[in-house]
């Protein structure tokens, strides 16, 4: 028996018409799969209905793979592929196995000759990273800072002093209602001339993205407060 394919669809990064920022592809997939690999299920219905109105929601079949999910169960979430039929996985936001729980899934496919698809969708990571001027040729994604003070004064020191030596551009994320403490960190802890760009509500109406040093985001404010925000660094 053949095996089916995984697809790795992507989604919004937020609350907008999804053909806006996602090829038709996506919805052809979409349009005739019925078993699914999601983050969350109300979530993922509330997707593939927005993109798939005429699909029949009852024929949808989904297993969730978030931090409550036993690694015990990952096997039998592939065994749709294994039977010969094609299996998507499918992020809350943005592009699967990017800061995201889905790479799990992914490697498990290749260790069982599973052909892995992935479709083109947008990534907060890569967009902001394009928009903010910074070196595209070494960069890194590191995720969340440390929440402690001290903790989070020393990493933001070392992400600074590793973008100097190595020409390396540093992004990275934050709980959404600390985005706004997070800014004023950078100001009190990075040095003037360390370029920051704030990368705000991407691809959706209300999208913000600035590049300025540490010494003109001390003259300027922006309210990033509960709004996802990537935040990138470069000091050359």
């Amino acid at each position: 028996m053949d095996k089916g394919k995984l697809y790795l669809i992507p989604s919004t990064l937020g609350d907008s018409n999804p053909l806006h920022v996602l090829p038709i592809q996506v919805k052809h997939v979409i349009d005739r799969l019925d078993t699914f690999i999601v983050e969350n299920s109300k979530s993922a219905r509330k997707f593939i209905k927005s993109i798939a109105p005429e699909k029949q929601q009852s024929s949808l079949t989904l297993f969730e793979l978030n931090k409550y999910t036993e690694p015990t169960d990952l096997p039998k979430f592939i065994q749709t592929c294994l039977n010969g039929q094609d299996l998507g996985l499918l992020s809350d936001a943005g592009c699967p196995g990017i800061a995201d729980p889905g790479a799990d899934i992914v490697s498990l496919a290749h260790k069982h000759n599973i052909e892995v698809v992935p479709l083109v969708g947008p990534s907060s990571i890569l967009l902001a990273m394009m928009a903010s001027g910074f070196n595209g040729q070494s960069f890194a994604f590191n995720g969340y800072l440390p929440i402690d003070k001290n903790e989070r004064k020393a990493e933001l020191k070392r992400l600074e002093r590793l973008s100097f030596e190595h020409n390396q551009t540093q992004s990275f994320i934050e709980t959404p209602y600390r985005n706004n403490k997070l800014l004023e960190d950078l100001c009190a802890y990075l040095g003037d001339h360390t370029e920051v760009c704030v990368a705000c509500d991407i691809t959706l109406p209300t999208e913000y993205i600035k590049t300025k040093t540490v010494q003109q985001w001390k003259k300027n404010s922006v309210d990033l407060h509960k709004r996802p925000t990537l935040f990138i660094i470069h000091k050359s």
